[in-house]
């Protein structure tokens, strides 16, 4: 039954300059799942692509750019580093929307080829 979808993957460009991260990643994630088509299915990768400009003017609410923090450790003891929200953005804002967005999408075999339709311009 799966062979007979034809799938067509539209292009929705989203300018992130007033918009919230998570409302942002959500919307985002639901594009890339297919969810908004009539004819989604949950074992096809039935996406579109989104193409996300001006990451920059992001907003945040609350004190996330203050408290909030990525941790990543190297595996060797003592080696966990740890980064705030404000060192991230300044180095790579497109890696905090694409860890939201990653993180919002299901925990599946399907979830690599969703989040390479995701192409960010700073």
């Amino acid at each position: 039954m799966a062979e007979n979808i034809k799938i067509i993957r539209d292009t929705h460009k989203v300018d992130a300059s007033s918009a919230t991260l998570g409302r942002l990643a959500c919307q985002i994630a639901k594009w890339l799942q297919g969810k908004h088509k009539l004819n989604y299915t949950p074992n096809l990768d039935m996406g579109d692509f989104v193409e996300v400009s001006n990451i920059r003017g992001m907003k945040l609410t609350g004190k996330k750019t203050v408290q909030k923090k990525y941790y990543s450790h190297s595996q060797y003891q003592g080696n966990l580093k740890v980064r705030t929200f404000k060192e991230v953005f300044n180095k790579n804002p497109a890696r905090i929307l694409e860890d939201a967005v990653y993180t919002m999408l299901p925990y599946n075999k399907l979830r690599n080829r969703m989040v390479v339709r995701l192409k960010i311009k700073n």
